[in-house]
């Protein structure tokens, strides 16, 4: 009898570990808010570099205190998504010397900065896999790239069509960009790192990459196709993935982006509450690993663009009640450039910053839903803020203060 319990309780214990909500190596308490600060045509600005720098006391002033800059290296494309030399730091956004000015900006109002690390593929210098600065050979490139001439082991995750993938099992093309990223930490002053298309190989790597490179903070795009009607699916994928890098890097919270504007499309509130009754995101589940946003570079518009301009887009009208929700919550808040320094929504996005700081809400706030249903979602996060969402009337009753309100939401603080 004694021996069936013992069994039952670690069979108990092994379900709790495939599926824990919250994983026991979630750090607490991040005050971190970020921003995006590129767009997918931001090269256009040339050099973007210096707008940046130019809006530097804008971005502190805020209480915005870590910029997520775009990837810095050349590239053949002008957004940098397609590297190519990855030790010239001269790109369509500006030089080597006007981008450590911009870090150099940040960092002297306490801002930190973290740059976009493209290191899945790679394109040659002038043909297909001439990789130069630094200088790899064919068996860099995965013996199943679309090339057909890679000599390197086969992908450890998945392949990327347009350009070269990169085979990181070889022990020298890890070296090399080890020793790249520590000059980027050096030498233009990067304290952390966004990983680009982290699907595309296995995570033990990039955490390899980031503990060498001693990043300050990280955090991975795994941007997985999200099935609303499987939505613990989405988000265990994310655990899981995190969990092969001992939670030491975070990522996107896909999941609730793509929740969150579900329910603001269709007024389906209930959508944000799971069966537990906590936030359904990845949010939900490991607060503090997940990085909410509304809209990217990828997914979002981009001012003067046409071509990769709303791909996934958050419902317009519902932008600010979109912020009020990641401002109000744990998580890591990350707003995107075009929605701060539009006029109409700078102001609001400002206040919900100011008063996430006043509310000393943070990365593992507790949230108690109140209310999730049709045309209405309430919340009250650290028993000090209480939130609505929607188009149906809501409020938290007595010894509550009106704090903030705009279109479709409402804060209140005690």
């Amino acid at each position: 009898m004694k021996n069936s319990r013992a069994l039952f309780a670690l069979a108990v214990a092994a379900v709790a570990l495939l599926c824990r909500p919250v994983p026991v190596c979630a750090a607490a308490g991040d005050s971190t808010v970020m921003i995006q600060g590129f767009h997918w045509t931001s090269w256009k600005s040339a050099p973007w570099w210096g707008v940046i720098k130019a809006k530097a006391p804008e971005i502190s002033a805020a209480g915005i205190d870590l910029v997520w800059l775009p990837p810095p290296s050349d590239s053949s494309a002008p957004e940098g998504y397609m590297p190519r030399r990855l030790a010239v730091l001269n790109s369509a956004y500006g030089t080597e010397a006007q981008l450590a000015a911009a870090v150099r900006a940040l960092h002297s109002r306490g801002v930190r900065v973290i740059g976009d690390i493209v290191v899945n593929h790679r394109v040659g210098t002038k043909d297909w896999a001439d990789f130069t600065e630094p200088a790899w050979g064919d068996d860099s490139v995965c013996s199943d790239d679309e090339w057909g001439k890679g000599k390197g082991a086969r992908d450890t995750g998945k392949g990327f069509h347009a350009a070269r993938d990169i085979d990181h099992t070889k022990p020298y093309v890890r070296s090399s960009v080890k020793a790249w990223l520590n000059g980027l930490r050096d030498s233009a002053g990067f304290d952390g790192w966004r990983y680009d298309y982290a699907r595309g190989f296995t995570p033990a790597y990039m955490l390899e990459y980031n503990r060498a490179s001693g990043s300050a903070f990280s955090v991975a795009e795994l941007w997985d196709d999200l099935d609303l009607g499987n939505t613990d699916g989405h988000r265990q994928a994310s655990c899981d993935w995190m969990d092969a890098t001992g939670g030491e890097i975070k990522v996107f919270d896909f999941t609730t982006k793509g929740i969150l504007q579900a329910a603001m499309q269709t007024g389906q509130y209930w959508r944000l509450a799971d069966k537990n009754n906590r936030p359904s995101g990845l949010l939900g589940w490991w607060p503090a690993n997940s990085v909410t946003f509304l809209e990217n570079h990828d997914t979002g518009s981009s001012p003067g663009s046409g071509l990769k301009e709303n791909a996934w887009p958050f419902p317009s009208d519902k932008v600010p009640a979109g912020y009020a929700y990641l401002l109000t919550h744990p998580g890591i808040p990350c707003i995107y450039w075009p929605h701060f320094f539009d006029p109409g929504m700078k102001t609001s996005i400002s206040a919900l910053i100011k008063l996430r700081r006043a509310q000393r809400i943070n990365s593992t706030s507790a949230v108690r839903i109140l209310k999730a249903d049709t045309g209405v979602y309430a919340a009250v996060i650290d028993d000090r803020t209480a939130l609505r969402i929607g188009d149906r009337a809501w409020n938290p009753g007595a010894g509550w203060t009106l704090a903030a309100q705009g279109p479709f939401y409402t804060v209140w603080t005690k």
